[in-house]
């Protein structure tokens, strides 16, 4: 069975249902009376990598912490692996997880601070020596089993951190922001290796992040979340080449989609227009907007043009390779046909026709 296959068994009625790694049905969370999650339905299948995005306080980290036991839901369900997981212990969910902070034992070597859980599970000695190598291995930590972590560099931590998780062989890894401790160049090599690891393990991993760039570069499916509500699930191509409204839109991309308002759009038939920069070009024929350069930005492979149009808004644009224009200039700037899209006065986008259909199973949309 490939890593995607969903694995199906029988009701009582004698019909086919299918089993997902983690199935969450109206998950909600309130604190004195607060919604922090408003009935959260998510179906994740088997060695997906799913990544959940999105702003500070919009209820990632406690949905993480829900799946994983150490929160307790309002209402809803929870399952894993098809199992009811509503009042199960964390110990006894089968997750491993790799938090923000790297949590290791400061008296405790490499190979001890991975070993310790094994341990307390009285697995047998020659199996822990045997998950010990195999995840070193996998994580490049052989030669670094007897050191603590003062003698670690921070990504040599989360290293060890992540092969704590292997070593339990849990059903989910659960990521909460693990690289947001690290530095730039840190946090790209991190990265890399996560990913491989998953294509390695063929595991199913969630992962929690506010950097939308690890969301993009990391994901097979993307939940978007915003205030406590899911605002699209979907792959990371279609979230942004179809965003349902202006958030997601705005939210998925670096940099973000541009925003117009005003009569530009009302002739449009929106109140908002969205044009992403590499959509944007420079022209003096009959332009769609004019303005002028505030800032350039060179960056090697692309420069990014920062414009302030004639109605006081502003717009990044993308130029592949250098740009000869300067600041100060004044420019006209038009969209690719076709390349533009339209949302209404909730937000939500408004389509020419109707919405493409997904091509991914389980992708929701809250609208």
């Amino acid at each position: 069975m490939s890593a995607r296959q969903s694995i199906f068994v029988c009701d009582a009625s004698g019909e086919e249902e299918d089993m997902y790694a983690l199935e969450l049905e109206q998950v909600k969370k309130a604190f004195a009376g607060q919604d922090v999650l408003s009935g959260m339905t998510l179906k994740i299948e088997e060695g997906e990598f799913v990544v959940i995005v999105g702003p500070s306080g919009c209820g990632k980290s406690t949905l993480l912490r829900i799946i994983a036991g150490l929160e307790a839901h309002t209402s809803g369900h929870l399952r894993i692996g098809g199992e009811l997981m509503d009042n199960v212990a964390p110990s006894k969910r089968g997750i491993g997880m790799v938090f923000q902070s790297y949590a290791l034992y400061p008296h405790l070597n490499v190979a001890d601070n991975m070993s310790l859980a094994l341990k307390r599970e009285r697995v047998p000695k020659d199996e822990i020596k045997k998950r010990i190598a195999a995840a070193a291995d996998m994580l490049a930590l052989n030669s670094l089993l007897g050191r603590r972590p003062s003698q670690l560099s921070g990504g040599q931590r989360q290293r060890v951190a992540i092969g704590r998780a292997i070593v339990r062989q849990p059903k989910l890894f659960l990521f909460d922001e693990p690289l947001s401790n690290l530095d730039a160049e840190l946090r790209v090599n991190t990265r890399l290796e996560i990913a491989q690891l998953h294509r390695k393990l063929g595991a199913t991993m969630i992962y929690v992040t506010h950097d939308q760039t690890e969301a993009m570069t990391l994901a097979d499916k993307i939940v978007v979340m915003q205030g406590g509500v899911v605002q699209q699930v979907g792959h990371p191509k279609e979230l942004y080449n179809d965003p349902v409204n202006l958030f997601v839109a705005g939210f998925i991309g670096s940099p973000k989609m541009n925003f117009i308002s005003g009569a530009v759009a009302k002739r449009e038939g929106a109140t908002t227009i969205g044009v992403r920069p590499e959509h944007l070009i420079i022209t003096n024929e009959a332009p769609k907007w004019t303005g002028v350069v505030r800032h350039v930005e060179y960056l090697g492979s692309d420069s990014y043009l920062f414009v302030r149009t004639d109605n006081d808004e502003e717009l990044a644009i993308r130029i592949v390779g250098g740009t000869s224009t300067g600041i100060g200039e004044k420019v006209g700037v038009s969209p690719l046909p076709g390349k533009t899209y339209m949302f209404d006065e909730s937000g939500n986008r408004v389509r020419c026709g109707d919405a493409p259909t997904s091509a991914y199973k389980n992708v929701s949309v809250m609208r």
